[in-house]
C-alpha cells in the first residue's frame, strides 16, 4: 500500500538536527519505506543527513510517501510528530 500525503512544517525551527533525528527514529518503527520530497529534493525517512539536506523551515511543504505494509500506521505517527511541531516547546 502506497499512500502520499502533503504535510507542512509548522514548527520555528523547521526539519533541524533534533526533530530529523526524532523522524528517523519513529519511521524506523514501521514496517514501510518512507521518503520526503521537497521541491526537487527528495530523502529517505531513515537519514537524519538526507532530511536535514531538505531544509525545510516553517510553513514550507512537505510530501511524504509511505509505502509499505505498515504505511498508513507510519503516516499517521509522522503527521501526527509534525503537527505536534516534534515535541518542541515554542
Amino acid at each position: 500500500m502506497k499512500i502520499e500525503k502533503q504535510l507542512t512544517i509548522v514548527n520555528k525551527l523547521g526539519l533541524h538536527a533534533r526533530a530529523a533525528t526524532q523522524l528517523v527514529q519513529l519511521a524506523n518503527q514501521f514496517d514501510a519505506q518512507i521518503t520526503l520530497v521537497k521541491a526537487d529534493k527528495k530523502a529517505q525517512a531513515d537519514s537524519v543527513l538526507g532530511l536535514m539536506m531538505l531544509e525545510s523551515h516553517q510553513g514550507e511543504q512537505v510530501c511524504v510517501i509511505s509505502d509499505g505494509p505498515d504505511a498508513q500506521a507510519a503516516m499517521e505517527a509522522i503527521e501526527a510528530l509534525i503537527m505536534g511541531k516534534f515535541n518542541e516547546a515554542e
